[in-house]
């Protein structure tokens, strides 16, 4: 039954988890049917009746299927969060520089009183630490934290960083993770909200501007309704969206800005390169190898990825080459690999594209001017270079076969942050 406290679950759910009706549970109809049109009362979602009908008189929500088909002639069950025990939660003791600690005690304070807030902060400005005291403020009193990211890759990372710097235990929830189980600290990918209601007194979204959250109805319909009524929002991005704008101007959401990375250095500008051939790529491939230093290459599609990797593994016999995408298996550990220095190339999608830190790397964008290279992602991904104070800087070259308005304007929000950081 504690798996049911703050969550929302379907009876085939209950029914799998072995679990039976306590005599206190809540009861929603799965679906509100009004006219033409039936509602989910998990994700939200409206649907027309004559798209969603079964064979039988009842419909279901389409939306959140691969979550456990949602009926409307059945019900959803819940019981209210419960208090966890009081305890002092943070082990991290590392120190925060005096613009972090601006942003953190924004960030406590906005626990103190229940708002919501958008914290937006250039790549490499250290946000998984801003957020610490606000985390363990909220579970030393007996509240519920919930951490949500749009990316696996995101929340494996959190968890791992996390689980060194709290004592409590945290339940990793993605589509391939362990069974959830009850704690004050929850890491999941934004779509795991949809399987809690009224569960959270942080509720803390990362990555906020990345697909497939940003701009996503269900979504956010989720983070609102996975969070207690009265409770805390965090917003954490690196690029904002209209969408987080116009809640910013309308005045339901405070925003602070951290223009600066932790260490103190300029976010790196892109260089751009006009390339209608791999020669040009490997040429610079080649001069960039004999600095030693890691390098992670981007390419938009996985077809791409994967044979562009091959490629370069002939042409570049000398080096240990590797390639992720969301269908490799065992991308974790390729990507550990390439952490520890075992592989000294890198080839993947956009799924690397924020979340990650990886020392003293360069990063290459090929096909920059593909569609999927949106200036969010480009920003991100010029990101993962000059993250480490061991080298602030290091190099980011856009191959592409015309300067799009994508490659052009997250070029000119980087320059824009670094003169609002005070680099000239």
């Amino acid at each position: 039954m504690e798996t049911l406290f703050g969550r929302i679950q379907t009876r085939q759910e209950l029914a799998q988890n072995g679990a039976k009706l306590p005599e206190n549970v809540e009861q929603l109809t799965g679906m509100v049917v009004n006219g033409k049109h039936a509602t989910c009362n998990r994700c939200g979602t409206t649907s027309l009746l004559d798209e969603v009908k079964l064979e039988i008189p009842a419909y279901f929500c389409p939306e959140c299927l691969n979550l456990g088909r949602v009926r409307s002639d059945e019900f959803l069950y819940h019981l209210p969060q419960q208090i966890f025990p009081v305890c002092t939660p943070l082990l991290w003791t590392g120190t925060l520089t005096p613009y972090q600690a601006e942003i953190s005690a924004e960030l406590v304070r906005a626990v103190a009183e229940k708002t919501q807030i958008l914290v937006h902060a250039v790549t490499g400005a250290g946000k998984t630490e801003m957020i610490y005291a606000a985390v363990a403020k909220a579970i030393s009193v007996g509240g519920a934290v919930g951490i949500a990211t749009p990316r696996t890759d995101v929340a494996r990372e959190l968890f791992t960083r996390l689980s060194h710097d709290f004592s409590v235990k945290i339940s990793l929830l993605h589509a391939d993770s362990e069974p959830y189980f009850r704690t004050p600290l929850v890491i999941s990918t934004t779509h795991q909200l949809l399987r809690f209601r009224e569960a959270f007194d942080l509720l803390i979204i990362d990555e906020v501007d990345a697909f497939p959250f940003a701009d996503n109805d269900a979504l956010y319909f989720a983070a609102e309704h996975a969070r207690k009524i009265t409770s805390t929002l965090i917003y954490l991005t690196a690029t904002s969206t209209d969408k987080l704008d116009k809640l910013v101007k309308s005045g339901e959401l405070t925003k602070v800005a951290l223009s600066r990375r932790f260490h103190g250095n300029p976010l790196v500008v892109p260089q751009t390169f006009f390339s209608d051939s791999e020669k040009i790529i490997c040429r610079h491939l080649k001069k960039q190898r004999k600095t030693g230093f890691p390098l992670l290459i981007f390419a938009p599609v996985i077809a791409f990825g994967q044979s562009f990797s091959e490629r370069l593994t002939r042409h570049f016999p000398d080096e240990q080459i590797g390639f992720v995408a969301s269908t490799t298996e065992n991308r974790a550990d390729i990507i550990e690999e390439f952490r520890q220095g075992k592989l000294s190339i890198l080839v993947s999608t956009t799924i690397l594209e924020r979340g990650v830190t990886f020392p003293k790397v360069d990063v290459f964008v090929v096909n920059a001017h593909h569609r999927l290279f949106t200036k969010s992602s480009l920003i991100q991904i010029a990101g993962r270079a000059g993250r480490s104070p061991e080298r602030p800087t290091g190099l980011v070259y856009f191959f592409h076969t015309g300067l799009t308005q994508d490659i052009t304007r997250a070029i000119a929000e980087i320059r824009q942050m670094n003169k609002l950081g005070g680099f000239s």
